[in-house]
Order: structure tokens, then sequence, then C-alpha cells
């Protein structure tokens, strides 16, 4: 009888993960939001930001979650083509000086012009009449690899004036080096997806605490010593991004403890976030300070992490977390599109004035849209299913994980 019990309790779990699924968000709001986003994103972190959360949203095909998406198509045909996200390498690289190596000069921060270079790449790999995408990123990848300040143990600075570590550089800089080691292949692909590992592991030397989230700042002449929320989202999905990137290039057998550590990293971070999570689903923008105010923004871009690794790990034991931060970041969208409740992104301290809009904000609803799309995609597929082999709900991770453990995990999903 064992047998037949075991594929009736499969069954029964089969069910009871399809009874969870909600539709997530209409159409219509979607495309007021990404609207909305393309309208008013104009800093390099908010453009890279846009154009990252578009690939994943209209072309998912092209998104590094997806596995055949390393290396892109060396043309796009009309039903994949990108135009919104190619759109905004172009305008990037045609505005860019030719005395700049970074993608937008003068910009202060060392990451933040890099979060474009994704973009650029793709525009690159399918466009080879134009050759100045090409010199473009690579420039970009000179002044990240060879000119901006370090610290000591060679951590790049966030700050082209100082040498100072900021968790958003994480979403910002390592994807685009990693992303350019896929593409690029051989010793030196390895050397930068290798590259793009090391800077998550030494920030997160310096900015991880022992429950698992990541402080804003530290070194310089100031630092913010709090667990942001949307730094904390800008560390896990930076990270998520590459992860994934390393599992589809064609080395990733090389990088299987790598892959294992990232994995552990973004799910202690999730973990120990989620524990603070308010009853009606949001999380604070100082997510373990109870006297701060709650921020749908930093709640947005954590819940679309989440769901990413449940399907990445088969771990649904956060999925409850994110479904509710999910309804409650629909409930902050207003009836024209614009995400409300959120942090200024500017003071990272206040929030946004009732007559001001979050273009980060914007683009983290259409993370956690696509996100959502996947994970329930999978689950209704079969490839996702309660566990009860995972992190558990009920605790954060202290980082001491069974790295063997995650990554058996990883593995198996990765078969399917």
């Amino acid at each position: 009888m064992a047998p037949v019990l075991s594929s009736l309790g499969l069954i029964l779990s089969s069910l009871e993960a399809l009874s969870s699924l909600h539709a997530g968000f209409s159409n219509a709001v979607i495309e007021q939001v990404r609207s909305n986003l393309i309208a008013i994103a104009s800093q390099s972190w908010e453009l890279g930001t846009a154009a990252e959360a578009l690939t994943e949203l209209d072309w998912p095909a092209l998104s590094v979650f997806n596995a055949s998406a390393i290396p892109p198509p060396y043309e796009l045909d009309p039903a994949n083509n990108a135009s919104d996200v190619l759109k905004i390498a172009t305008s990037t690289v045609s505005a860019k000086p030719s005395d700049s190596l970074a993608l937008i000069a003068n910009d202060g921060a060392v990451g933040d012009p890099a979060s474009i270079g994704v973009a650029v790449l793709l525009a690159n790999w399918t466009d080879s009449s134009d050759t100045s995408y090409a010199s473009a990123a690579s420039e970009q990848l000179d002044y990240l690899l060879n000119v901006a300040p370090r610290t000591d143990s060679g951590a790049i600075s966030q700050r082209s004036d100082q040498v100072q570590l900021w968790a958003d550089f994480i979403y910002m800089a390592p994807p685009f080096i990693a992303y350019y080691g896929a593409l690029q292949g051989g010793e030196n692909g390895t050397s930068l997806l290798q590259t793009a590992f090391e800077q998550i592991s030494l920030y997160r030397d310096v900015l991880r605490d022992d429950d698992g989230l990541w402080r804003h700042v530290a070194l310089g002449s100031w630092e913010d010593s709090t667990h942001w929320a949307t730094g904390n989202g800008w560390a896990a999905a930076g990270m998520l991004r590459v992860l994934e990137t390393l599992d589809h290039s064609s080395v990733a057998s090389d990088f299987a403890e790598q892959s294992a550590s990232l994995a552990q990293w973004i799910q202690e971070i999730i973990s120990t976030a989620w524990q603070y999570q308010a009853e009606n689903g949001t999380l604070l923008n100082t997510i373990d300070d109870p006297t701060s105010f709650p921020d749908s923004s930093g709640t947005a871009l954590l819940a679309s992490v989440t769901y990413r690794m449940a399907v990445y790990s088969n771990d649904t034991s956060l999925i409850p977390y994110a479904d509710k931060a999910f309804q409650v970041i629909g409930d902050s969208i207003d009836e024209n599109g614009w995400l409300r409740n959120t942090v200024d992104p500017e003071t990272f301290d206040t929030p946004s004035a009732a007559s001001s809009a979050s273009p980060e904000g914007q683009a983290f609803v259409l993370l956690l849209q696509a996100a959502y799309t996947e994970y329930a995609q999978s689950v209704a597929s079969g490839q996702v299913l309660p566990t009860s082999n995972s992190t558990s709900s009920s605790g954060s991770s202290n980082g001491d994980d069974d790295d063997s453990n995650i990554l058996r995990r990883c593995r198996l999903v990765r078969r399917k």
C-alpha cells in the first residue's frame, strides 16, 4: 500500500498547489504600470532596471531565467524582438560621450550605468551591423574592472569618488559582468563569471549581518547600517540573476559550488526578511525596525525573488509570504497604474511624496508579475510541488545550511 499512498499524497499536494494559485495582475493593470515606468525612468539604475523588468515580463525567452537564452539568437524574429529593451540600449549608446568608459558619463555611481549593460550586450548580439554596442559594452566592463576604485580586498566600489559598498551594486554590476562572460565564452568568459561571483562574495563579507540580512551602505564618508528592504531586494535579486547566468552558461558544471553558495545566500535573505512581514503582507522600509514605515517597493522585489527561488529549488515554504505580499502590492496600485506606499528612492528613509512615484517601484511590479507567472506555470506543469525538505518558514537561516543539500534540490529541478 505504501506506493499507492505515496502517489495519493503527491496528487493531493499537486491539487493543493494548484488551488493556491491566483490570477496575478490583470493585463490592463500591467500595461498601465509598464507605460508609467517607461514614461518616468530616466536615471541610470532606473533605465537598467526597466530594461531587465521588460525583458523578464515581455521577452522571457531572452531572459537569463530561460535555459535557452544564453546565447540569444543572432536575429530576433518579429514576435520576439525585445523592441522596448533595445530602445533603451540604443538611446544609451547613442548618448554616450566618446571620452566616457561608463555607459552614462559622470554618473557618480560605478555600478548603476552597468545595469544597462545587459541590454546593450543583447543589442550587440542581435545586431552585428552596429559595432557601437560592442565598443560601449567593452568600455563599460573596462571601467568596472580596471578603473573604478576598490577596497583592499578587491571589492569594486559603488561610488566613483570614494570607496564605498552599497547593497544596490549587486543588482547593477555583477549580472552584467556574468552575462558578458557567458556570451564571450572561453577562458576570458569563465574568468568573468568567476569575477561576478567573487564580487558578490566580497560584498557579502562586508554587508551581511549575522541574521542573514544585508546592511545598506558600508565604508566611505557615511554609512547606512539599516537593513533596508529595497537594498536586501537589490542584493537577493542581483545574486539570483548571476546564479541563473552561471547555471545557463556553457560552463555551468564548473560553477556548481558557486551556484550552491548563491542559492544559500539568497535564501537566507528572503527567509529572514519574511519573518518581519506585517499582517497585511507588507515589509517595512527598514525590515526589522518596527518604527519604520511600510514600503511596497522592497516588498514587491523580495516577493519576486521568492517566487523565482521556489521554482529554482522546488522549495515552496516561503510562498505564503510572497502571496500575501502580492496581495498588498495589488492593493497599492492605484487606478492609474502607479504603485503607491513606496519609499523615496532618492532618500532611502522617507516615503515617496503623494505627488511622486518610484520608477524602480514600477519596475518591481513587472518583475513580480514575471516571477509569479513562471511560478504558476511551474506549479501547473507539476515541476514545483510543496516540499517538506525545505527552509523552514518558522525561523530564519543562520547561513550554515548544507550547500550540497541545496545544490541537490536545485539539480533535481533542472533535470525535469
